[in-house]
């Protein structure tokens, strides 16, 4: 019997103009809703220009409690059009102490919580340690009124230990919201091509190694030396694509997944029957060098 969820996706480029991105990011979610969406993921840190290409303290002035204001609105907005609304925002948690925090709105407007990114990069163009403490929630799932869904973020995309965790703990569908993109000055166009694809596959891969579908919502447009590459896909448990978005369009997409699909894969390519979880100690170490 299937299990059918219809997914949004709000890919977007955004300004300097917080309150233009909020009502270009809501005018998104209604469009979706419109045609169908039930679960409208926004891409990461939506309110803003991705201010971490830089370091520089008036940055923290765009930071919010959580919850706080953005996610009021937002959940007055899915209490409106019945749609569950995952949403990237940049959390001031206290003076001094901020993250990188998606909240997650469930169909009638109730906030069910808010997960923390838990891997911060610090490489050119992306110096989030200036910015976020990691994660101090741990892996989240959350009930909602269409699936039970995990979230994670951008740089934990690269980490199959999150999507694991997160998949055990009964993820239905792996959400992450991203800001990624090309150094414009790259002069290779290999290499471009090689970063997207290495993007798209290991964030694949975890659809495959835990029978679920993935969900990954990137931003497009020029900022700075960045050249956000768009790309947002969902892919289903066994890491096929459903859904592939250009590189360089603003665009709202509505995808049907299957849930009951995790049954077929699980019971076919039972990963989860054969992990030896007696040997995986090791894994707990930075690195085994002795």
């Amino acid at each position: 019997m299937s299990k059918n969820v219809n997914i949004g996706l709000v890919q977007m480029s955004c300004s300097a103009d917080v309150e233009a991105n909020i009502q270009k990011a809501i005018d998104g979610i209604r469009e979706a809703a419109q045609k169908g969406a039930q679960i409208v993921c926004l891409q990461e840190l939506f309110t803003s220009l991705y201010f971490c290409d830089v370091e520089d303290h008036h940055n923290f002035s765009l930071a919010e409690a959580i919850p706080g204001p953005t996610t009021e609105r937002l959940g007055k907005l899915a209490g409106e059009l019945n749609v569950v609304i995952v949403a990237s925002l940049f959390e001031k948690r206290a003076q001094g102490l901020y993250h990188n925090t998606t909240a997650v709105l469930d169909a009638d407007g109730t906030y069910l919580g808010k997960y923390r990114k838990m891997h911060i990069p610090d490489d050119p163009g992306y110096y989030e340690k200036f910015y976020f403490t990691p994660g101090d929630l741990g892996y989240k799932v959350f009930d909602t009124k269409f699936a039970r869904i995990g979230v994670l973020i951008c740089w934990d995309q690269w980490y199959p230990e999150a999507a694991r965790i997160t998949s055990l703990m009964g993820a239905e569908i792996l959400f992450y919201p991203t800001a990624i993109g090309w150094d414009t000055n790259e002069p290779d166009p290999k290499q471009n091509e090689e970063q997207y694809n290495a993007w798209q596959t290991i964030q694949r891969s975890h659809a495959i190694a835990n029978g679920v579908h993935v969900v990954a919502v990137n931003r497009v447009g020029r900022e700075a030396d960045q050249q956000f590459w768009g790309g947002s896909f969902v892919a289903n448990p066994f890491g096929s694509l459903l859904y592939l978005a250009p590189h360089d369009q603003e665009l709202i997409h509505v995808q049907t997944v299957d849930l009951a699909l995790s049954e077929k894969y699980r019971t076919t390519w039972p990963y989860f029957r054969d992990r030896r979880i007696d040997s995986y100690q090791p894994i707990t170490r930075r690195y085994i060098d002795e």
